[in-house]
């Protein structure tokens, strides 16, 4: 069925809140329920917004000239490789925790999912921005991991600050340090530990430079160097340094390298069919989110196919 849109007027944002706007019918808000309520409504769907509490989704209530007229219930897929990531993070001794603008409930939900343990929600951008300076005035180093507008202060703030280059806002990717350029959330342990192993390289530099030069010292203290010899010593003490730093370019860990099938790539995407009318095959695939419409099925699945892709391309057409 064909829709007439409004082109909206006077639409403003409240980021963390909602959003406002007029058209034809009158004067629209849609956010959250403390939004609403600042704006003099009366939200009286307690039982409803419970409900999609307890289902971990997250709530947008609409308004219409003073009136609430409908309740739209939005639900995240965790990604399978969610909650090694963390655990990975965890192995690491890197303590996690999850800062949202979602209700406590919803973010209670997914933060079990994974193995998230300290949790805070409904928090507005600049409730963020609190947390993130609160956790540095206790002397620890924060990474802050985002990819919304909501989440730009704090990734400015931040120690280091990563943004998922693929799917984060614009303004995410400009105030992080670090621009994930695919979604493989799985790349940030691997960041950790190339942190970890670029400080250990930086210390034994600066060891290996001081004791280079501290032994050419004594010898020729002791006359067992020229000044030739001093030199080559000195440029032989450089190019060992540099080396040792070059051996970090594209560093591989033992336990975070997965060898890739080509064959079978597992391979996830959204796509949308007339019930019962679609052209391809749904033998051998995982179903892990389903919307039903009066007009069709759109859901998520996994499958298989050749990294050329051909023997999946009605999946993507």
């Amino acid at each position: 069925a064909e829709i007439d849109i409004d082109e909206p007027q006077d639409f403003k944002m409240y980021p963390g809140k909602g959003v406002s706007c007029k058209n034809s019918f009158g004067q629209v808000y849609a956010g959250n329920s403390k939004f609403l309520s600042e704006n003099n409504l009366d939200v009286n769907v307690d039982s409803q917004l419970n409900q999609l509490k307890h289902e971990g989704k997250a709530s947008i209530i609409i308004a219409l000239n003073g009136e609430i007229i409908g309740l739209i219930g939005l639900s995240d897929v965790i990604r399978e490789d969610s909650k090694d990531m963390i655990q990975d993070l965890h192995d690491l001794g890197t303590e996690t925790i999850l800062l949202t603008g979602d209700n406590t409930e919803t973010a209670n939900y997914f933060a079990s999912q994974v193995g998230i343990g300290k949790v805070y929600g409904n928090l507005l951008p600049q409730e963020k921005l609190a947390w993130i300076e609160k956790l540095k005035s206790e002397g620890k180093k924060v990474c802050m991991i985002g990819d919304g507008v909501n989440d730009a202060p704090a990734l400015k703030t931040a120690d280091v600050s990563v943004a998922m280059g693929s799917v984060g806002s614009d303004v995410a990717i400009e105030a992080a340090d670090i621009a994930l350029l695919g979604d493989d959330i799985g790349k940030i342990p691997y960041l950790k530990k190339l942190s970890n192993s670029t400080l250990f390289t930086i210390k034994a530099n600066i060891i290996i430079s001081m004791t280079i030069n501290a032994v050419a010292i004594v010898c020729s203290v002791l006359g067992l160097l020229n000044p030739v010899t001093g030199a080559i010593v000195h440029n032989a003490g450089s190019c060992l340094v540099v080396l040792n730093a070059a051996l970090l370019y594209d560093r591989k860990f033992d336990d975070s390298i997965k060898k890739i099938d080509t064959e079978n790539v597992e391979h996830s995407h959204y796509h949308f069919h007339n019930d019962g009318e679609h052209s391809h095959s749904h033998d051998g695939i995982k179903i892990i989110d389903e919307i039903k419409t009066d007009n069709g099925i759109k859901h998520m699945h996994i499958h298989k196919h050749a990294l050329n892709r051909q023997s999946c391309e009605t999946y993507h057409n």
